[in-house]
């Protein structure tokens, strides 16, 4: 999917459309956007059982981007994404895999830096919000599988659905070609035991387009 995306956005961006300045950029100073990606997730918990390492996963969605000032190349980004996060490790000598999946909403504010004939760096700062629709735990070594919502034991009896925390990174642009990098720290105790505190960790890698 990634590689299709790509090209298709490739074929696009030398279509012949002449890039305009990024201080101008869309409609009144906005863009709409999409994008798709890759992430590197995992849970970090002061219970064992739930300090997982890494795993993949995808994400995919939407953006809304907006000037905030006509002299500055200060943008407010919002958007709506699906995401997968958990982790994995091996917890008594059994393989162990939590895929937790969430609709996420990120806002970030960004600076835009034109650094080289029409190409643009973005660092961004900023946040989101999750509500988890899904999830999946197996355990090798049982050969077991949990689904939300399927059984009392479920991934999100485990966990809390609701998450939060902070967004970091950095995006390049080049005419109507995106793609960023970043890393969202989860603030938010997702874990439903009282005596334990459990937190997402996700780093990301994303293409897309903007209009």
């Amino acid at each position: 999917m990634i590689i299709a995306l790509t090209a298709t956005l490739t074929m696009w961006a030398q279509s012949g459309r002449e890039h305009q300045n990024r201080f101008g950029f869309g409609t009144g100073g906005q863009y709409y956007g999409l994008r798709l990606g890759l992430n590197i997730a995992s849970l970090s918990s002061d219970d064992v059982n739930m300090d997982l390492d890494s795993r993949t996963g995808v994400n995919f969605g939407a953006v809304y981007g907006i000037q905030l000032a006509n002299d500055t190349p200060l943008w407010l980004e919002a958007g709506l994404s699906y995401s997968e996060k958990g982790g994995k490790a091996t917890v008594g000598g059994e393989m162990v895999k939590c895929r937790l999946s969430y609709l996420q909403v990120p806002i970030v504010v960004k600076y835009s830096f034109d650094v080289y004939e029409g190409i643009y760096v973005n660092p961004f700062l900023g946040g989101y919000l999750a509500f988890g629709v899904g999830g999946k735990q197996k355990n090798y070594g049982t050969a077991a599988a949990n689904y939300k919502d399927r059984h009392a034991d479920s991934s999100f009896e485990t966990f809390n659905r609701f998450d939060g925390g902070l967004r970091i990174g950095c995006g390049a642009e080049y005419q109507m070609v995106y793609a960023e990098v970043g890393f969202d720290f989860g603030l938010a105790n997702i874990s439903s035991d009282d005596f334990a505190t459990t937190r997402n960790q996700c780093f990301f890698i994303n293409i897309g387009v903007n209009f």
